[in-house]
């Protein structure tokens, strides 16, 4: 039974017996299993138990636990059973921790190995044979989702390092569309002087006339800057207002 200093609330219980020998000293397996800070542990002449509470009520009581006696003939194990859980699920896992300790203490203590082997082979099968088809069906339907989301993950990866090199691509090719454009824009403006020449050989093809719309047209110029350069033309003598 659990000691009365642990304020152990019962709310389900179970039990696992088997035989066992005590090799050492009780004093000895205390001062080793201490150090791994995995149990309260408590001492007499005749036996140790070890006692993990895993979580307390609203009132800190214990309520999920398992105390593991070890006596100098036997091993004694009790542990809590929430109402909402496998039972099944977690005698195995009372079982597990319970061969965690003899493994720390195979030189000072050896359980009856028959008994603890036949046990826990018992609490196996009953957890493989409580997992129906659906379960079975739902684990490979989790599986299958598993392997495509790695796969989609891996074409995610793929994709981003496409689409960078695609944003480099598109600033490059985005660069060398404004240096042409400015080249463009250099080759299509004129300079005054250019501008003058063209005009007077427009007038003399054109029986010493100019159509400034048509003119600005041609040459793809704005009406305002071929008058600019009339203007200019007439204040230099280059041509001659009539009319």
């Amino acid at each position: 039974m659990l000691p009365d200093e642990t304020g152990f609330i019962e709310p389900k219980i179970s039990e696992i017996k088997l035989g066992g020998t005590l090799l050492g000293s009780f004093d000895v397996i205390s001062n080793r299993l201490s150090s791994t800070q995995l149990f309260s542990i408590k001492t007499s002449p005749n036996s140790i138990s070890l006692i993990r509470v895993e979580s307390r009520d609203m009132q800190k009581r214990p309520f999920l636990f398992f105390v593991i006696n070890l006596n100098k003939d036997s091993i004694v194990v009790q542990y809590s059973i929430p109402m909402d859980s496998s039972e099944k699920l977690r005698k195995l896992y009372v079982l597990k921790n319970l061969f965690g300790v003899l493994s720390l203490i195979a030189d000072l203590y050896t359980p009856n190995l028959t008994e603890l082997f036949q046990y826990a082979d018992s609490a196996i099968d009953d957890v493989l044979n409580s997992l129906s088809q659906s379960y079975s069906t739902l684990f490979n339907n989790y599986d299958s989702l598993f392997n495509e989301f790695r796969e989609i993950k891996r074409l995610n990866i793929e994709l981003t390092a496409a689409n960078k090199n695609l944003v480099v691509q598109t600033t490059q090719l985005q660069n060398q569309n404004k240096e042409l454009t400015e080249r463009l824009k250099a080759l299509e403006t004129y300079s005054d002087e250019s501008l003058m020449v063209m005009i007077q050989e427009w007038i003399e093809a054109h029986n010493s006339t100019i159509d400034i719309n048509e003119f600005a047209e041609t040459y793809k110029i704005t009406p305002p800057r071929v008058e600019q350069i009339l203007n200019k033309m007439v204040s230099l003598g280059y041509v001659e207002i009539k009319g």
